[in-house]
């Protein structure tokens, strides 16, 4: 079943994947309204199977305990990454997930290198930690507003010229660095299109309550539309890896938009592989003692193992089920 599953996931996300090396012209490459033949009709019970298949691995990650997960979401202004990640992670256990926005930084922040402050929010062991824009800002936002790069003041001797491609060189290794440690990076691009982006800012604008999710400079960054898809397409092309790939999700539909990144980390989770721990041999011991002794504690009639008795099993840790004081009378 769980093949099964791993197949049709993988057919469903390798349209968006970005092939490592190869050169990405977003504009032509990739449809933001791309939608794999679905109907909004089935997305809901898709996306609902996405979650309780994210909630099955997420709980088999975190009893391992050996592996992180990164999420980084990128998108340009009402790309969807908030609704994303409130759809998307609704089904998993909120002591295993971090999700951390990153804005304009301070003072503090400054004060280090340009990746500091995401090293300091990564996951740890058996976690799953989602960046709401992440460390591609820095080839991103700093790329179409090189006034920013003033202010993380470099050193003099550090060149400009090659930035850009010194930067892509210095994610490239951190992320292999990540992955070689057991932390598993995923990276998805909510791909919006410039008309459906103007609708969704005048829908701001129109309902009172979306008011306060609206801002002046989001129209002057749309002002900056071919500049931003110029760096998009340069990031995806040179940051696109075998260790930490890029997923251009179609995000004008923001049902299969959804139904994508949820199947981009179920993909990844899958990839994974996590078990559940095999008890050893002393520890096997302890919990035979403490199964005779529970059982012991049954009242006279009453199932020696309640969950047993409603729920068949194969036999656990202890040997045989009895049925309480009554029955383990009778055996002696």
């Amino acid at each position: 079943m769980a093949d099964v599953r791993a197949e049709r996931i993988a057919e469903l996300i390798e349209p968006l994947r970005v092939k490592p090396g190869s050169r990405v012209n977003l504009g032509q490459d990739f449809d933001p309204r791309y939608k794999a033949g679905l109907k909004k009709k089935h997305g809901v019970e898709l996306l609902h199977t996405g979650v309780l298949l994210l909630a099955e691995y997420q709980e088999r990650l975190a009893a391992q305990d050996t592996y992180g997960v990164l999420l980084c979401l990128q998108a340009l202004d009402a790309g969807g990454k908030d609704g994303t990640i409130r759809h998307v992670m609704s089904g998993v256990n909120p002591q295993g997930v971090k999700v951390s926005s990153f804005k304009q930084p301070s003072v503090e922040e400054l004060d280090h290198d340009y990746l500091w402050r995401y090293a300091a929010r990564l996951p740890a062991r058996g976690d799953i930690a989602i960046f709401n824009r992440s460390h591609y800002e820095e080839v991103l936002v700093v790329r179409v507003h090189p006034e920013i790069l003033d202010r993380q003041r470099l050193p003099e001797h550090v060149p400009r010229a090659d930035v850009w491609d010194r930067r892509y060189r210095e994610i490239n290794n951190w992320e292999r660095f990540l992955s070689d440690n057991g932390f598993k990076v995923v990276k998805v691009f909510l791909n919006l299109s410039k008309e459906e982006q103007r609708i969704r800012f005048m829908k701001r604008l129109d309902l009172p309550e979306k008011n306060w999710k609206f801002s002046a400079a989001d129209v002057r960054e749309r002002r900056r539309w071919d500049d931003y898809q110029h760096a998009f397409s340069e990031m995806l092309s040179a940051t696109s890896t075998p260790w930490a790939p890029w997923y251009v999700v179609p995000a004008d539909r923001k049902w299969f938009a959804r139904i994508c990144t949820a199947a981009v980390l179920a993909h990844t989770l899958m990839d994974i592989d996590p078990h559940f721990p095999v008890v050893g041999k002393e520890a096997r011991k302890d919990l035979r003692a403490a199964r005779r002794e529970l059982e012991a504690e049954a009242p006279e009639g009453a199932p020696a193992d309640p969950y047993a008795a409603r729920h068949p099993i194969p036999e656990a840790v202890g040997g045989q089920h009895s049925t309480g004081r009554a029955a383990k009378r009778k055996q002696s």
